[in-house]
């Protein structure tokens, strides 16, 4: 992820000696928190062609803790010995990797608020902790056992946004999040930063 990032301040300097580029198009990170029905972040990599078309390649990270787990669950001297790392075994994970494409509408003409609706597909990991049986007789450690399950799926995502780019190289994003697939549904909202070239020089404040 540091090489991505360093390659990605290293275009922006070329780009930015290129006023032409900047004219029309746009480049940048956002990255931020994401809650709903599960809770996590995202990083993504943003491309804004001739003020009209929006493309997104992007990695998230999305958990909740898992239904399956029973009320009665202790970690024991696991959880203490951890500092409570732990207990992130005992969430439902939902590891994305994600590419959209969108279109952008200015709001009334103004070069600090566009709406993108995006859209597009993803492939996810999921990790659950399924199949717990309790412990008999006394234990130090977790009173259940269980099994952690692994796999991949397609996923569908609607992912429209509201971007504040407030200066040409700064800006918030608002993002309403629905993420499909046959196996779990996430539904919830997105806040973070947006860092590059957002937008044209001539409408900097």
């Amino acid at each position: 992820m540091k090489r991505i990032i360093s390659i990605f301040i290293l275009l922006l300097f070329f780009l930015k000696l290129n006023a032409q580029f900047s004219e029309k198009n746009a480049i940048y990170l956002t990255g931020g928190l994401n809650v709903g029905n599960f809770f996590g972040m995202n990083l993504n990599l943003n491309y804004i062609l001739d003020n009209n078309y929006s493309f997104q390649a992007g990695i998230s990270g999305l958990f909740k803790e898992s239904k399956s787990k029973p009320d009665d669950f202790t970690s024991g001297l696991t959880g203490l010995f951890t500092l409570g790392l732990s207990n992130l075994l005992y969430y439902d994970e939902m590891d994305n990797y994600q590419i959209l494409v969108g279109k952008i509408f200015k709001s009334n003409n103004s070069s600090t608020t566009r709406f993108n609706i995006a859209g597009g597909i993803g492939y996810t990991y999921l990790t659950e902790a399924t199949n717990w049986k309790r412990v008999t007789g006394y234990t130090l450690g977790e009173n259940y056992t269980y099994d952690i399950v692994k796999h991949g799926t397609i996923s569908l995502i609607i992912n429209p946004k509201v971007e504040f780019p407030f200066t040409r190289y700064f800006g918030i994003t608002l993002s309403p999040l629905l993420q499909i697939n046959k196996d779990r549904t996430y539904i919830g909202i997105g806040i973070g930063a947006m860092l590059g070239l957002l937008r044209e020089k001539k409408n900097s404040p």
